[in-house]
């Protein structure tokens, strides 16, 4: 049974010469066998295509379908059951539109996995009171699929297309249900809920539609690594990731790799958005497009940013990133208190960053799977480098219960980074546990609500800023020596920032040092005392 025959045609599809020598009868016999009794079907379609038809009390609803491929499919299978793992991963029982044919698939797949023979003789015994295999000839239809079965090589076009004819009769069910629900003017639902539902509904049925990639060869995958690490070398080493523009931090991470997820987190007042705001503009700057070293068109310095801010507004978001540019302090800007050449240079700025490839989305309490659908437009559209979230809590999962939600969301972020390709910087609240000891240094354990965003992250860094808890502990005036030491401490932390590289999937972890404008809310590079040249006592 493992042989596969020659290639045989169904009845419907077989060559006009070999039809013509084929007696009436035989052919008469054969073409109705192929075709299951009961069936409404219209005429074939070019292709080979059959459209079934579902009368409603309005009109006639034409459902896309191959009974054909479904037919060749299964003889395919009985005759060779080889061929299920090469189709497993593309098709299930589901996804067939003759019910008959459903469960033929559902009892060969089972007795397969089991490790057990799938054929017309084995599916006999099990299908013999089936009233749907009855209505099509009884077990000798088994046979007749097994003695028509196609050439091998084709079995994955065939699952592939009666795929597709599956997706699209659930696209026509959920747009009826759409419909049905818009017509029903309810006042619990409203119609910016109805859209949500529907854009989920949507983004689930997308979702579906992912191919698995399998099984990659060593070969192919030793070549990928190659490349990477031939792009950083061409980079003159250190980096294989895009730049965040922090030459400390670059040579922590080694750059932000594709296919990353990046948790930034820290207590409120530490400068996470402003950190990530600066990342995102430092890329966004940098971008320039040509031939990357596979040939491909893309980005070759820098990138297209996509920043979803769900806490700021994008006006704000834009006021932050125009200080960092034009070197005036926000508050300036918010209240439009400025000299005549700051508001010049100001607007110099702006001009500047016209062309900046930063896309911004503010809208709130976005879904993750709204977030997913948006960052996928936005990559089809105009390109998508690097794409951060601010902040990963303020998400909308389906779970019922919070910390399930939360594992929801840093699932479906990670999800996000590897389909498309990109690295993704999440923020991240931490809880209050922090305050409560001597040393204010963020660990993994004060990530919030959820174990799930360190365990799906490739890296977490936290933002911490000393010079923020050593300014709550000013003495007082009469506690001279107390203040004394408090100014010196305030000294040596003055506009200095840490960001504490808490796990790294793929390096080394540890504290990097940076420079923290408050003023402009700008994290720089920190210079070191080796930067600042020989020392007198080395001559």
């Amino acid at each position: 049974m493992n042989d596969i025959p020659p290639s045989a045609p169904l009845p419907d599809e077989m060559p006009d010469h070999i039809s013509s020598e084929m007696p009436d009868e035989m052919g008469h016999d054969m073409a109705a066998d192929s075709v299951p009794v009961g069936q409404a079907l219209a005429p074939v379609a070019q292709g080979g295509m059959a459209v079934a038809t579902a009368t409603t009390t309005e009109a006639a609803i034409e459902l896309p379908h191959s009974v054909e491929a479904e037919q060749q499919l299964l003889g395919a299978i009985l005759t060779n059951n080889d061929v299920y793992d090469r189709i497993a991963s593309i098709i299930n029982a589901t996804h067939f539109y003759d019910p008959v044919h459903t469960r033929i698939y559902e009892i060969a797949a089972a007795r397969i996995s089991k490790n057990a023979l799938a054929s017309p003789v084995t599916l006999k015994a099990f299908m013999e009171d089936d009233e749907g295999l009855k209505e099509l000839g009884g077990p000798a239809y088994l046979a007749k699929l097994a003695g028509a079965s196609i050439s091998a090589f084709a079995v994955r076009d065939y699952a592939q297309m009666i795929y597709d004819l599956a997706i699209r009769r659930e696209l026509i069910a959920l747009g009826q249900s759409i419909a049905d629900k818009a017509r029903r003017v309810d006042v619990a639902s409203e119609p910016k809920e109805q859209i949500v539902e529907a854009e989920q509904s949507l983004y689930q049925l997308a979702e579906q539609g992912q191919t698995e990639s399998g099984f990659k060869s060593f070969l192919k995958a030793v070549t990928e690594a190659v490349n990477v690490t031939n792009e950083a070398y061409q980079r003159g080493g250190g980096m294989a990731g895009v730049s965040t523009g922090l030459a400390d931090l670059d040579k922590q991470l080694g750059g932000l790799h594709p296919s990353d997820l990046l948790i930034l987190a820290g207590r409120p007042s530490m400068g996470k958005t402003s950190l990530a705001t600066n990342i995102a503009f430092n890329v966004a700057k940098a971008y320039k497009k040509g031939t990357k070293p596979d040939g491909t068109e893309g980005a070759i310095d820098g990138g297209v940013v996509g920043f979803f801010s769900l806490e700021m507004s994008a006006e704000q978001l834009a006021g932050r990133v125009l200080a960092e540019a034009s070197e005036i302090s926000s508050h300036k800007i918010r209240q439009g208190d400025m000299t005549e050449g700051e508001f010049r240079r100001f607007v110099q700025a702006a001009k500047d960053l016209e062309s900046c490839p930063l896309f911004i989305d503010d809208t709130p309490a976005l879904p993750i799977s709204q977030l997913a659908a948006r960052a996928r437009r936005l990559k089809r559209t105009h390109g998508l480098d690097v794409l951060v979230i601010d902040y990963l809590q303020l998400c909308r999962g389906m779970a019922e219960n919070r910390v399930n939600e939360i594992a929801e969301i840093s699932m479906g972020m990670k999800a996000i980074a590897k389909e498309l390709q990109i690295p993704v910087i999440a923020l991240s609240q931490l809880s209050r546990q922090v305050e409560n000891r001597d040393d204010k240094r963020p660990q993994l354990s004060d990530l919030r609500e959820s174990g799930s965003i360190e365990q799906d992250a490739d890296v977490v860094m936290f933002v911490f800023r000393e010079e923020y808890y050593k300014e709550r502990e000013k003495p007082g005036d009469h506690e001279l020596d107390k203040m004394e030491e408090w100014k010196t401490a305030m000294e040596r932390l003055h506009a200095k920032a840490e960001v504490i590289v808490g796990k790294q999937r793929h390096g080394p972890i540890g504290t990097v040092e940076l420079s923290f404008t408050a003023e402009f809310t700008r994290f720089g590079n920190l210079a070191k005392e080796w930067q600042n040249g020989p020392r007198e006592d080395e001559y």
